[in-house]
């Protein structure tokens, strides 16, 4: 998965631009309820805005309300300047990014293109895990060793049973790996299972959505 497939584009981004007064930018937050504003100059992102860091400067400000919210620009207090992704990075490396900060801005060659958000990052997540279609999910166990996904798959293959989803855990581990399964829901199911212990899979958990 790469970010430009789940990337926000410009054109339905709201930004604002560098020249802008705080309580403009507050004010638009609230507005479109975002979390955080892109800052751009004639196209080119600049950094990120958000109430934490209006709040935080304000705090730290010598001015009264009234004077910080007119007198401050979004540039004054901004902050990931130099933090954001690639249009052709792999979502992994936006995930691991937006645990700082709830938005990303997508930057090539210093133009933005758009943004990915925390919200994004969660949708993905469920996808992988294939949370938004009903079905049974198993997680076992398997020694480390080549081939074991192909006996697991060659299981599946057998009762014709339709895969939702497969994900792996404790990549590090040189003994064993922990695999969650998500397959549709079957009559064939305690053949299934019987067949992956056979082969060698240690079930831990079975988990059925009606």
């Amino acid at each position: 998965m790469f970010v430009k497939s789940v990337m926000i584009p410009k054109e339905k981004c709201v930004t604002v631009q560098v020249g802008t007064i705080v309580s403009s930018a507050l004010r638009l937050l609230e507005e479109k309820e975002m979390d955080a504003l892109p800052i751009l100059d004639n196209g080119k992102y600049v950094g990120m805005f958000n109430k934490y860091l209006l709040y935080k400067a304000h705090f730290y400000s010598k001015l009264d309300k009234e004077a910080f919210m007119e007198q401050t620009k979004v540039t004054d207090i901004m902050t990931n300047e130099d933090v954001f992704v690639g249009y052709e990075d792999v979502f992994e490396n936006a995930m691991i990014k937006l645990h700082d900060f709830p938005v990303l801005a997508v930057v090539e060659e210093g133009k933005f293109l758009g943004l990915v958000t925390r919200y994004d990052a969660v949708e993905q997540f469920k996808s992988a895990f294939g949370m938004n279609s009903k079905g049974t999910r198993i997680t076992f166990t398997s020694v480390e060793s080549e081939g074991r996904i192909q006996k697991m798959t060659d299981v599946l293959h057998k009762y014709h049973a339709s895969v939702i989803s497969i994900v792996t855990f404790d990549e590090t581990d040189k003994l064993f790996r922990r695999i969650v399964l998500k397959i549709e829901n079957d009559s064939k199911m305690d053949r299934i299972l019987a067949d992956l212990e056979k082969s060698g899979f240690r079930v831990l958990h079975i988990d059925k959505e009606e």
